[in-house]
């Protein structure tokens, strides 16, 4: 008879521990903590390309580019804004990713040299809020287009009753696919990071499908690119427009590229995901985000001068225009396949991984990637995202809103890590929760990292504001301009207060290095701190 006491219950909740394990579970250290080990470094240079096309080739790829049409930018203007943000999201890949490479260490576990032990729980529970957000949104996208896909093959299907309240910006229709596409969701989790590169070409093949698909109908049938893309820009002030275009391209993105070493520890040798970073990073991103714009430029002409921004009603919106006949009905099926496919992969690459490692940081005997992953699909849904992506204007004010917080936390890590430390650690000391660590600092806490990241975060709260409330006037023009720019002044004033703060008041063991492991040490420093 198996026993039921409290220890034997605890014992069991644990998470599990490879056979043969150089670690035990600790209050900071489990499986997917530890640096990883020679035989899970998966990833090539062919590996980090599907990554990106994955992560750059998706549904907010598409809609941010066309939604800056909705801001007031002229086609041309948004594709240039898209092109640029890509090309810095890829610099700053680079930069958040290199300790991956060499020190086969996640995001979870750099932040403890740059804001101690115990206050690293800050920027990890800042970034698990963010990633639950964004699962929340590409959730409802997918379950949106899961609804399309079945609307395809029951036309009634797409015009049933709605039961929830208007005010709720929700369908009963969407929510039902929301329920089929979390079913698809909940099993793919289990699949290991180390074992994704099959499932991202494939979803890359069907998304890219269903992407030139789409364009070749939108352009066919209206002969070109449609007037919109011939069309100035409306925007009171392009140049402005134009930063806060860059800043809604880096709040979605450059905010995904702090945690960039998640997936960089996974390569079998250093610079594997370099080239991918600086290339397939922006190419994809402006890519899909350019055949956005012109299919929505292209639909305007078609659909009686409404600008679409969501490929996903788009399809439904063709449906409706062609009185779902057999063979539109087909096309719309096969192109929401690529859209549920795309959603599917996001979901796993930028969400369920990285927010899964952070939550395994705040508990790690009993959270691993996996748990942590459940967990985050339970508060993104819980949040309610269709109300955060109800409008365009609300869309764009959601993705540059998260960079409020994302780049002081990245100006904070690059300073600290390429700068100060130049590339140096002592990884043992990252799993040491005492004094004894060298990352310890004033009881777990490193008071640089907390005072930069306010001094970058301040400034852009005013901005934040505004934006959200639409107060476009008198005193509060001054901080939505430099609200416009929330990701590149965020992450500068936090890179040089950081560093000016531990020039003036330095700490110690900067010069220190050594292996996760000590050779003399085994397996039993572990053990001290459980």
């Amino acid at each position: 008879m198996p026993s039921w006491s409290w220890p034997d219950i605890k014992q069991r909740l644990q998470c599990p521990v490879d056979e043969d394990a150089e670690y035990e579970n600790t209050t900071w250290c489990n499986r997917d903590l530890i640096p990883i080990p020679p035989e899970r470094r998966t990833y090539g240079v062919w590996s980090y390309f599907g990554y990106w096309t994955v992560s750059g080739s998706c549904i907010s790829a598409w809609s941010t580019g066309s939604t800056l049409l909705s801001f007031g930018l002229s086609p041309q203007q948004a594709i240039g804004a898209v092109i640029l943000g890509g090309f810095i999201s890829g610099l700053l890949a680079v930069g958040c990713g290199w300790m991956g490479e060499v020190h086969h260490i996640g995001f979870t576990v750099s932040s403890r040299f740059s804001w101690g032990m115990r206050g690293s729980y800050f920027p990890v529970i800042i970034r698990t809020f963010v990633s639950c957000m964004w699962f929340g949104m590409q959730a409802f996208w997918g379950g949106q287009a899961t609804s399309v896909m079945i609307g395809a093959i029951i036309p009634g299907f797409a015009h049933m009753p709605n039961y929830f309240s208007k005010s709720s910006h929700l369908q009963t229709n969407d929510f039902i696919g929301l329920l089929i596409w979390m079913c698809g969701f909940i099993p793919a989790v289990l699949i290991k990071p180390e074992k994704l590169q099959l499932p991202f070409f494939i979803c890359f093949v069907f998304f890219c499908s269903s992407c030139f698909g789409i364009l070749i109908w939108a352009v066919s049938q209206a002969h070109g690119p449609g007037n919109l893309f011939h069309e100035p820009g409306s925007a009171p002030n392009t140049g402005w427009a134009f930063m806060f275009g860059i800043t809604a391209i880096l709040g979605s993105w450059g905010a995904g590229t702090l945690g960039q070493s998640d997936w960089v520890r996974y390569s079998k040798r250093r610079y594997a995901p370099t080239l991918s970073q600086l290339v397939a990073c922006p190419i994809t991103i402006a890519l899909t985000a350019t055949i956005g714009i012109i299919v929505t430029s292209s639909s305007n002409k078609l659909m009686g001068g409404e600008i679409q921004w969501n490929p996903i009603y788009l399809l439904s919106d063709i449906q409706e225009y062609y009185h779902s006949s057999p063979r539109v009905r087909a096309g719309v099926f096969f192109a929401s396949l690529g859209m549920v496919a795309s959603q599917f992969s996001i979901s796993v690459v930028l969400n369920s991984v990285s927010c899964g490692m952070d939550l395994a940081g705040l508990w790690p005997k009993y959270i691993n990637i996996r748990r942590g992953s459940y967990i985050m699909a339970i508060i993104g849904i819980a949040v309610q995202p269709w109300q955060l992506i109800s409008t365009a204007d609300k869309f764009l004010s959601v993705l540059s809103g998260f960079g409020v917080f994302m780049a002081p936390a990245t100006g904070i890590m690059l300073a600290d890590y390429h700068v100060i430390r130049r590339h140096r650690l002592k990884l043992s000391d990252l799993y040491r929760g005492d004094s004894s660590s060298i990352y310890w600092f004033r009881n777990g806490v490193n008071w640089r990292a907390f005072a930069a990241f306010t001094a970058g975060m301040w400034p852009l709260l005013p901005g934040l504001a505004a934006n959200v409330n639409d107060w476009n006037y008198g005193q509060w023009v001054g901080w939505l301009r430099l609200y416009n720019l929330t990701f590149l002044v965020g992450l500068a004033i936090s890179f040089l207060v950081f560093w000016g703060l531990n020039v003036v008041f330095p700490v110690g063991g900067i010069d220190q290095e050594g292996p996760f492991i000590p050779e003399s040490e085994g397996v039993v420093y572990a053990v001290w701190f459980i």
